[in-house]
């Protein structure tokens, strides 16, 4: 049953305009600050945690704000999966250092790192519209979804592998053969996969997946995100490349400087990054500030 209402729920935010879904989107993200202690009580730690120079009515205003464009992406994302590509380039309003993600996608192999920031459903559809794309994918919780979902985020052309060996292989080889690789690098990773990593000066568990990929290719790093303009005005796209840093051999090294790009694209817009998610949940044990 709970299915069935998500997948009528879904159905109708894919056919609201664009920015009446905005709207409606922006009203459940405030009733979601208002009714959730949790997730309010997630995104004020995130965020005292990040800006310890701001003030708890800075905190307060900013995370009210980030909830409301959370909930913003999760309602238009069925919207966006029913356009075209055609319909989704006219969406995109070209950014600082967009020509950094043009670049990568008009030759050679390149990875392009998108963080819970902005619309990064809107960022995943159109980076498969600039060259074949292969993207990492972690299916939903609800099983009976992940069908749905996986042919609505592969419909401009990505394919998309699940994070297990057969998944990371693909990765490897559509590298290997000059395609883009899409990954979210802001992902708590699972088990042994990340190393500690200054995170706005804290430790973060952080992929090493990612700077692995990178260090054995030397694909260009690119970091972009879409930011949400108001109104359905479209997605203003901001980019930036990682340093030669990304490329190091020491797995702290490589991660830190991953982190330290995500973190300048937050900055940026940082109303519109997933505040709410537990980025620093696992932490190293007491005695230590790093742990591989």
């Amino acid at each position: 049953m709970r299915t069935v209402l998500i997948r009528l729920l879904l159905g109708v935010f894919a056919r609201l305009p664009l920015r009446v879904n905005q709207a409606l989107g922006g009203a459940l993200g405030t009733l979601s600050w208002l009714v959730s202690p949790k997730l309010r009580r997630n995104t004020l730690n995130n965020l005292a945690r990040c800006f310890p120079e701001q003030d708890a009515a800075w905190h307060r205003r900013i995370g009210r704000r980030s909830l409301i464009e959370t909930t913003r992406s999760l309602t238009e994302a069925p919207w966006l999966w029913r356009q075209s590509a055609e319909t989704l380039r006219t969406l995109l309003i070209p950014g600082e250092q967009a020509a950094l993600l043009e670049a990568a996608g008009s030759h050679g192999e390149a990875i392009i790192a998108t963080p819970h920031l902005g619309s990064w459903e809107f960022a995943g559809l159109c980076l498969a519209t600039l060259r074949p794309t292969t993207a990492l994918y972690r299916p939903p919780r609800i099983k009976a979804l992940d069908g749905f979902i996986r042919a609505s985020r592969s419909r401009t052309g990505s394919r998309l592998v699940p994070t297990t060996p057969t998944g990371l292989r693909a990765l490897r080889q559509a590298l290997d053969v000059g395609e883009v690789v899409g990954m979210l690098p802001d992902q708590t990773p699972k088990g042994s996969g990340g190393v500690f990593a200054p995170f706005f000066g804290q430790p973060a568990y952080t992929m090493r997946l990612l700077t692995q990929l990178a260090r054995r290719t030397r694909a260009p790093v690119i970091l972009a995100f879409c930011e949400r303009l108001p109104r359905g005005a479209g997605f203003r796209v901001h980019c930036v490349a990682a340093s030669q840093t990304i490329y190091d051999n020491d797995p702290l090294t490589a991660a830190s400087e991953l982190n330290r790009c995500v973190e300048l694209l937050i900055r940026r817009c940082p109303t519109q990054y997933l505040w709410s998610y537990r980025r620093f949940a696992r932490q190293p044990p007491p005695d230590t500030t790093t742990q591989a």
